[in-house]
């Protein structure tokens, strides 16, 4: 008897750490955004999905999330009950009955026909959800690409003269669906932003779609859910909700190339760019024309480096440019090994691509 109380204590312990461990989770992800640079939307950590959705596509999965956890939480307690009123109500070793159509058996019917008519519910409650955001209520205002490489995301808008390319961050109008056509280049990714829509994956030689809809201003944090390969983690990238005139300015912005540099340290910074780097990385208005990597036009307008993994400083980017292999072993970039006056010479070019 003694064993079964202690057992029953530590299974006390234990449903009461589940249930406080997401509170305590949201409360330190909610301190560590306060005190970041540049948190998500309303301040908010990119896992509190779970609490808010920001869309027509995000909410009806928020409310499936919802429902589904609701369940879970009923399923473990009274599993727990049954458990505790098995450890302090056993049947006597000689009870005849035991595991017969009048005893314990009565118990199996009833879970067997509960949990039937349970899963169905859930089956058809998912079906409706997946037909809620399968199509956008309305004619998507914008198309946006976004091709999905090891270990970073690249954005196409436009076509022709209004075509540019930005990457790790994708900017779209407040209020109005925007269809998503998801590609990969190498390997299977997925698309995720947790505050506006359900996760889609890219699939090499696949081209998949998914809509997004912002209903206020902000930025939403968004992450590849599928494991591609040793840097998956930081994989990340963000989606900035901005009024339509801001989103136009925005456009605008992008689509100029960049300026040629009239300083000198800048100009030698171009060329060294040029003979260095242009295999692979573009910068429209110069003879960089790589596609292998991002495009660099206007990266210092990024508030992000490397795919979420560094925020973008002038000291960050040159640390991330002789260091890659450090900051992400395992990357297509090779670090590059700069004299003092070639790295001074490259952050002043850099600085100019804004």
């Amino acid at each position: 008897m003694n064993c079964a109380r202690r057992l029953s204590l530590q299974l006390g312990r234990a449903a009461l750490t589940s249930a406080l461990a997401p509170c305590a989770r949201y409360a330190w992800a909610d301190a560590v955004a306060a005190n970041a640079a540049g948190a998500t939307a309303d301040d908010t950590p990119p896992l509190a999905y779970f609490l808010r959705g920001v869309g027509p596509a995000a909410k009806p999965v928020l409310h499936l999330g919802w429902a589904l956890t609701a369940i879970c939480c009923f399923v473990c307690i009274v599993i727990a009950v049954m458990l505790g009123i098995a450890l302090f109500r056993r049947r006597q070793r000689q009870d005849p009955r035991a595991l017969t159509a009048g005893g314990g058996m009565r118990f199996v019917y009833v879970g067997g026909t509960i949990s039937t008519v349970a899963l169905l519910g859930i089956a058809v409650y998912m079906l409706i959800v997946l037909a809620q955001v399968a199509d956008p209520p309305r004619e998507p205002a914008l198309t946006v690409t976004v091709t999905a490489y090891d270990w970073w995301w690249k954005v196409d808008y436009g076509d022709g003269d209004q075509h540019f390319t930005t990457a790790n961050e994708m900017h779209i109008p407040t209020g109005v669906p925007v269809l998503v056509m998801l590609k990969s280049a190498d390997v299977i990714h997925a698309f995720w932003v947790p505050q506006l829509s359900g996760k889609t994956q890219t699939i090499p030689g696949v081209v998949n779609r998914q809509w997004i809809q912002a209903d206020k201003p902000g930025i939403y944090r968004g992450q590849c859910t599928q494991y591609c390969g040793v840097q998956h983690a930081h994989m990340a990238f963000e989606v900035y909700a901005q009024p339509q005139a801001e989103y136009e300015r925005w456009c605008a912005a992008q689509q100029r190339s960049a300026p040629a540099p009239t300083a000198a340290q800048a100009a030698r910074g171009s060329k060294l760019f040029e003979e260095r780097c242009a295999g692979c990385h573009a910068v429209r208005g110069s003879k960089a024309a790589g596609v292998q990597a991002p495009d660099l036009t206007h990266v210092m307008s990024r508030r992000l480096l490397a795919a979420g993994t560094l925020v973008n400083t002038p000291e960050n980017l040159m640390n991330w440019i002789e260091h890659v292999q450090q900051i992400k072993p395992g990357t297509l970039m090779p670090d590059m090994k700069l004299s003092s006056a070639e790295a001074r010479d490259l952050s002043a070019y850099l600085a100019t691509l804004r």
